[in-house]
């Protein structure tokens, strides 16, 4: 079964906007059981459906992976990525790239801005909890006495910014900028700590 369902993400690969007669006749299996296993990849949010007309009669629904699907295949993304940055580096001096990296902070902390108003600092940090997890972060806060501990347990930039340290940056400035405080960072899993912790102090009036 599972391979029938990496069978038919590899037929959405080569050709997204397939029929389910489509992926049947590539997978080599009946429409019936495509439809099953497209129902299931579609609860696990691999894929998605949406109608098509084609002619008289009912719409047809054709079939595409979605980007968690897609992120089921192998990528070049780091190679590319870390190219940009070398290239970036050699081009600008190293103050410019730094204030790249926190203005790309800056402008995801703006998008988000309006969800920030009047909310106390622990609902901040349940919020700033959910935008990182959504940026590919395994974090938890907690806290200590009058401050809140913040930890990056995993970190979706870990091999960029192995040869890049400029963009742990950006999560930094991020939290400072939505909970209007500065976070000091205590840890870095890139000098060999076990995960990436900020402390942040509440202004108090």
């Amino acid at each position: 079964m599972k391979k029938t369902r990496e069978k038919i993400l590899q037929a959405l690969l080569r050709k997204p906007g397939s029929t389910t007669n489509e992926l049947a006749e590539t997978v080599g299996i009946n429409p019936i059981s495509v439809r099953h296993h497209l129902t299931s990849l579609q609860a696990s949010g691999l894929i998605s459906a949406e109608e098509e007309r084609h002619g008289v009669g009912r719409p047809r629904l054709i079939y595409s992976l979605t980007d968690e699907g897609s992120e089921k295949f192998p990528t070049r993304y780091l190679q590319l990525t870390t190219r940009l940055l070398n290239q970036l580096k050699e081009t600008l001096p190293n103050p410019m790239v730094k204030e790249l990296f926190s203005q790309v902070a800056l402008n995801l902390a703006e998008e988000h801005a309006d969800k920030l108003e009047n909310l106390p600092i622990e609902e901040r940090l349940d919020l700033i909890k959910e935008l990182l997890i959504n940026e590919g972060f395994t974090v938890d806060w907690e806290k200590e006495g009058d401050s809140y501990h913040i930890h990056e347990i995993s970190c979706p930039y870990y091999k960029v910014g192995q040869s890049h340290p400029e963009i742990c940056s950006m999560d930094q400035t991020f939290i400072s900028q939505m909970l209007a405080v500065p976070a000091e960072k205590i840890e870095c899993i890139l000098n060999g700590g076990t995960r990436c912790t900020y402390v942040v102090k509440p202004i108090t009036i």
